[in-house]
């Protein structure tokens, strides 16, 4: 295939129904850790806790729920194990789970309360089961990959829908120096076939990592990636270039992989969003002694994850009583007001509208009735069809004329949000490159 016709191709590359629910139904989501790790003071538990410590006496599901909309999310995903292999559901598979917990006389089941609790207020649900497990006898020997799909069968088939179900890579050795290896394969093949509406998210997965927990953004984010580099992700729409490459030096997360210099090398591509995560607070597990983040640094992560083509995973950890701490509580209502107020009156609704298409290039022009403030503006691609637009110009209309913005655009993808502050009645964006016709869904300032 020619270099011009992969380019092509390359542009119509498209996200599947799930994906394309997915970000545009959840683009900004909490994480949960919970588990003995909030009682023992650790990151990393070793897997030999004693299930007993575990007791979220004041346990209220429906104020982490209220709490996460207040912030303007719009899903959940819950810690149901992490690495020490404690399970917060009765399951069937070990005793290292709420079985032997004192809460509600060891009925508990913190995953039925929290999806119940979602439902209620209208959340969606989904959990993250760590592959690595640092108390099952089994890590380390071909029995533990059944023992894990067991173990994913009860969340995927008695919780009602999952929309997405996370994944990492984290893979410890055991005591005496065994390694997992895990099945991954299999495991996305029971989360297609028993909850065929979910994504997942995994290092070269449906949905991608961002390459750090900092809530760090790419320069350009693409979602039309190398399928060498997310080969999980079986959806791959185009054959290779021309061109003879080598991949193998690049790792998923790294800076430029949707680039055109890089995607020319692939044999084929696939549609993989990024994911930015990161917790509140220094910590993914509750500490008391940390405070969480300042309402400037989450918003600004909010502004380069969301509005920068990728999805927001803001994990807020409960206390050991179950409760979430009142100072998160009311970080995530201040987020909430700060997105709500910076993007509740589209100052361009009443707007004029007109556009001139070229075949890679385009150019998009606003003109309002009068001169207003505007602080940000945002655009989306019609990405149901692809991701395209490689290169932008933001051009504002003045008393001498029409003047370039500073900032240079590039991508745009399923949310392009620009920070700008300036007075004008007119507003043109020029696409400078594109790869095909670019197709922009909207416009929109603020």
């Amino acid at each position: 295939m020619d270099i011009k016709t992969f380019l092509k191709n390359a542009a119509h590359v498209k996200p599947s129904a799930n994906q394309l629910r997915f970000l545009q139904e959840t683009p900004f989501y909490a994480f949960v850790h919970f588990s003995p790790n909030t009682y023992t003071n650790l990151e990393w538990g070793l897997g030999n806790e004693d299930p007993a410590i575990f007791n979220p006496t004041e346990l209220d599901c429906d104020s982490w729920c209220e709490a996460f909309l207040s912030a303007g999310m719009t899903g959940v995903v819950l810690t149901a194990k992490h690495h020490d292999g404690f399970c917060l559901w009765q399951s069937e598979y070990t005793e290292h789970c709420m079985k032997n917990s004192p809460y509600k006389n060891g009925k508990g089941d913190i995953v039925r309360e929290l999806s119940d609790a979602c439902r209620r207020h209208g959340l969606k649900f989904g959990f993250y089961l760590s592959p690595w497990d640092r108390n099952s006898k089994y890590y380390g020997t071909d029995e533990y990959n059944t023992y894990y799909k067991n173990q994913l069968t009860e969340l995927l088939t008695n919780y009602g829908e999952i929309f997405y179900v996370w994944f990492d890579g984290a893979c410890g050795e055991t005591p005496d120096g065994k390694k997992q290896v895990y099945d991954f394969e299999g495991y996305f093949e029971l989360i297609r076939r028993l909850q065929p509406g979910t994504v997942f998210f995994n290092d070269a997965g449906e949905i991608r990592w961002c390459g750090n927990e900092g809530g760090n953004s790419r320069f350009a984010e693409w979602s039309v990636v190398p399928k060498e580099l997310c080969f999980y992700n079986k959806n791959v729409q185009t054959e290779g270039s021309a061109l003879e490459g080598n991949l193998s030096g690049m790792y998923n997360c790294d800076t430029d992989i949707g680039s055109l210099s890089n995607i020319l090398f692939s044999k084929g591509l696939v549609f993989s969003p990024s994911e930015i995560d990161m917790s509140i607070r220094p910590g993914w597990f509750y500490h008391e002694n940390e405070e969480p983040h300042s309402l400037e640094r989450l918003f600004d992560t909010y502004l380069r994850s969301v509005g920068g083509n990728t999805t927001f995973n803001l994990n807020v950890p409960p206390m050991p009583n179950g409760r979430l701490d009142e100072r998160d509580v009311e970080r995530l209502k201040q987020l909430g007001d700060k997105i709500r107020g910076s993007f509740e009156h589209e100052l361009s609704a009443d707007a004029v509208r007109s556009e001139r298409l070229y075949d890679n290039q385009a150019e998009y022009i606003i003109k309002l009735p009068e001169k207003k403030q505007i602080n940000y503006i945002v655009l989306r691609e019609n990405i149901a069809k692809g991701q395209r637009i490689e290169s932008f110009k933001v051009y504002r209309k003045n008393e001498h004329g029409l003047q370039e913005f500073s900032t240079m655009g590039t991508t745009v993808g399923n949310r392009r949000i620009l920070k700008v502050h300036f007075t004008t009645d007119e507003v043109r964006i020029f696409v400078t490159a594109s790869r095909d016709t670019a197709d922009m869904d909207y416009i929109r300032l603020y």
